[in-house]
């Protein structure tokens, strides 16, 4: 018999996400931050959780190699595995954001299919997309975790941007209007990347009625 079959799902029995919000004071959203390993995505996240934490806002970080050291410890880094990697950690942003939450989240998401497949399950409006830009020789000369220097010794497997390919956005000139922020973190100090992210986020994640 189909699994499915026996699934009896309560989510119009559940308390309502408009409740939920109102009880936080804020729309819950999903910031998805990707790009090469070393390009600041982590650094960023954490900065605009503090900032924003320090703001009264109640945000949830989920980070790659925390997700890959629990929930999805038993993936590899298979195309097949890169696309259950994302799609179990959409489905739990998903969650989080119907719960009114503000949750960040940054993986290398190295596919556009990848990034198709996020936005699928999150939805368009409640989705903004953050390219971190780097190039490969920057983030090779930053390396903060040593992969590139282990890499070029052949001593990781299916890297992003050596052995496995990494696809840039595909932007136009509404792109950020569409839910997809570019930050440039070669051009662009931290700081200033920071308050870029922070007034992109800022306006998705305010109630027309919250005061802060």
């Amino acid at each position: 018999m189909d699994a499915a079959a026996n699934l009896h799902p309560i989510f119009d029995r559940v308390l309502a996400r408009s409740d939920k919000q109102q009880r936080l004071g804020q729309r819950g959203q999903v910031i998805w931050l990707y790009g090469l390993s070393g390009s600041g995505k982590s650094t960023l996240a954490i900065a605009l959780e503090r900032r924003l934490h320090a703001e009264g806002f109640a945000t949830q970080l989920l980070d790659g190699d925390n997700i890959r050291s629990g929930l999805n410890r038993g993936l590899g880094f298979s195309d097949a595995d890169r696309s259950e990697n994302i799609r179990r950690v959409a489905e739990v942003a998903k969650l989080h954001a119907h719960a009114g939450l503000v949750t960040l989240c940054s993986f290398i998401t190295p596919l556009r299919s990848l990034r198709e497949l996020a936005r699928g399950i999150i939805g368009t409006d409640d989705l903004l997309e953050v390219y971190v830009q780097a190039s490969f020789a920057t983030c090779a000369q930053r390396d903060p975790k040593g992969l590139y220097a282990k890499a070029a010794a052949n001593g990781v497997g299916q890297f992003t941007g050596k052995d496995s390919a990494f696809e840039p956005p595909l932007l136009t000139p509404d792109a950020e209007d569409r839910g997809t922020l570019v930050l440039d973190t070669e051009t662009l100090a931290p700081e200033a990347c920071l308050a870029a992210l922070h007034a992109a986020v800022l306006p998705r994640i305010q109630l027309p009625s919250a005061s802060r």
